[in-house]
């Protein structure tokens, strides 16, 4: 028998390029094409405001290359924003190469979204930044496997429960999420620095939408799970 969940809605939009194949790697420029020429509408497609300082929220538009597909994400207000700019666009230029965009994939829709009395199965589809200057320093001193485990499962919950903090989903006191995390080390290169990060899937107590992010570096693609 199926329990009841405790959650709710979260408007989602997905906008995808078919026509167009590109690296993983290139999320960045897609966030660096878009951000700059929609600069004039809203800090949250590039999550630095008019002065130049950093948005200190979980990115509400999100850019990413999925299965060589580039792919936009939109959250609420970033859902909302999306359709009405993207739907003008007639080429994408990266790194000087163009585009011609004929067709778009657009998806916009409720979710429901948050603590589930049920496990759910989730992959990480791009590689998972879970360590922060200061936790990795700590991570890198723990000898023991299973320490590190422990870890990394308390680091995902906390990375959801910002996730959800920052998209208004509450949990009451009695709603806690337990994760379990099954990843491997990866190394990748960030802004010309080599950094640990992660693949692999989890298994948690909650609902989350398909092809959001987690963790560090959302907004450029990285920590984008899917259910499994």
């Amino acid at each position: 028998m199926t329990l009841p969940t405790t959650t709710q809605n979260l408007k989602i939009c997905r906008i995808k390029f078919p026509e167009i194949k590109l690296q993983a790697r290139d999320a960045h420029k897609l966030r660096g094409y878009f951000g700059n020429l929609f600069k004039q509408h809203s800090p949250i497609l590039h999550n630095h405001y008019d002065d130049g300082k950093f948005r200190y929220k979980y990115p509400t538009v999100q850019y990413k290359v999925i299965n060589n597909i580039p792919t936009l994400i939109g959250i609420n207000e970033g859902a909302e924003l999306l359709p009405s700019l993207f739907l003008k666009i007639k080429e994408l230029d990266i790194n000087g190469q163009n585009y011609d965009i004929t067709t778009k994939n657009i998806e916009l829709k409720n979710e429901e979204v948050g603590y589930s009395r049920n496990l759910h199965n989730y992959e990480f589809t791009t590689l998972w930044m879970a360590l922060n200057q200061a936790n990795y320093a700590k991570y890198q001193k723990l000898t023991c496997e299973a320490k590190k485990h422990d870890m990394l499962n308390a680091i995902l919950v906390g990375h959801i429960l910002s996730f959800f903090r920052n998209t208004s989903i509450e949990l009451t006191p009695y709603e806690r999420l337990m994760a379990k995390v099954t990843v491997q080390h990866k190394n990748t290169n960030f802004k010309e620095n080599k950094m640990i990060a992660f693949s692999g899937n989890f298994v948690v107590n909650a609902q989350l939408p398909d092809e959001i992010g987690l963790g560090k570096s959302v907004s450029r693609g990285f920590g984008t799970i899917k259910k499994s």
